[in-house]
């Protein structure tokens, strides 16, 4: 009996109470996968969501919490539509960065509306700093979830592909050579030539542009709301673990810190093939 009883002790423990902030679209449909296996497994998982998403739903395995938003279904459709059609529209290199800093600006005024409707909903947020989380789950792609780990003092998980502009590698000093990493759009691959080399790192400039106009607004955000300055790579440097859905057999090798987690697979549907 005292050993069924220890036994039984031990499986409340290793049962935890996750927050989960995540990004909408494919982002959100890997991370469902997950989430209904951690509440399988006994953990307490809370969805943080608004009200008007694309895949984001209620399901058996977590709690929903959702909040109001200043957009409706149909804006938020045409806003991630738009950016499907630009990113995959064929132009010059000049054309297509053009086309995607347009967009960029256009679609990270909804998503920034979300969050700070998320950070400034009192009555949700009282219910988050009331419910003593263990962690927060969160999709870096958008860096809502970091600005409530900071706030709650809770230790953040990040589940991702990549970041744009190589912001992982920036908030956590991961080597990134041009030399070796080829660029998004580039075509280029991991053994390049000296004049190669060249283009993919002319490649990485208006990246810089780019992620500036929609990530600079998240870190004011963040530093009105904690009171206090930061920028988006002091949030994303807080990560505990980076689980991160690569593999080197789809993806070109790159230099990974230690807690970086190759979680590859997960982002792939439970479907079985015909012969």
């Amino acid at each position: 009996a005292a050993v069924l009883l220890l036994l039984s002790l031990l499986g409340l423990a290793a049962a935890g109470k996750l927050l989960v902030v995540p990004v909408d679209g494919s982002h959100w449909l890997s991370m469902r996968e997950m989430l209904n296996i951690l509440g399988q497994r006994g953990h307490e998982v809370v969805v943080v969501a608004p009200e008007v998403t694309l895949h984001i739903k209620p399901s058996k395995g977590f709690v929903m919490k959702m909040y109001p938003v200043p957009f409706t279904q149909k804006e938020l459709d045409e806003a991630f539509q738009g950016l499907i059609e630009d990113v995959f529209e064929e132009g010059s290199f000049l054309e297509r960065v053009l086309r995607l800093y347009q967009r960029a600006k256009k679609n990270s005024a909804v998503f920034l509306a979300t969050c700070s409707h998320l950070l400034y909903n009192k009555e949700l947020m009282r219910y988050l700093e009331e419910s003593k989380f263990d962690a927060v789950l969160t999709d870096p792609f958008l860096p809502c979830g970091q600005i409530v780990a900071e706030h709650l003092s809770l230790p953040s998980v990040y589940f991702l592909l990549q970041m744009p502009c190589g912001l992982e590698h920036q908030a956590t000093q991961c080597p990134r050579p041009p030399s070796y990493v080829p660029r998004l759009f580039t075509g280029l691959t991991d053994r390049m030539s000296f004049l190669q080399r060249v283009k993919n790192l002319l490649f990485d400039v208006p990246n810089l542009f780019l992620c500036d106009v929609v990530y600079q607004p998240y870190a004011e955000l963040a530093s009105g709301f904690l009171r206090r300055e930061v920028t988006v790579p002091d949030l994303l440097r807080q990560a505990s673990v980076w689980l991160m859905k690569l593999d080197f057999v789809l993806h070109f090798p790159k230099p990974l810190m230690p807690n970086m987690v190759l979680i590859s697979g997960v982002n792939c549907a439970y479907k079985k093939l015909d012969q």
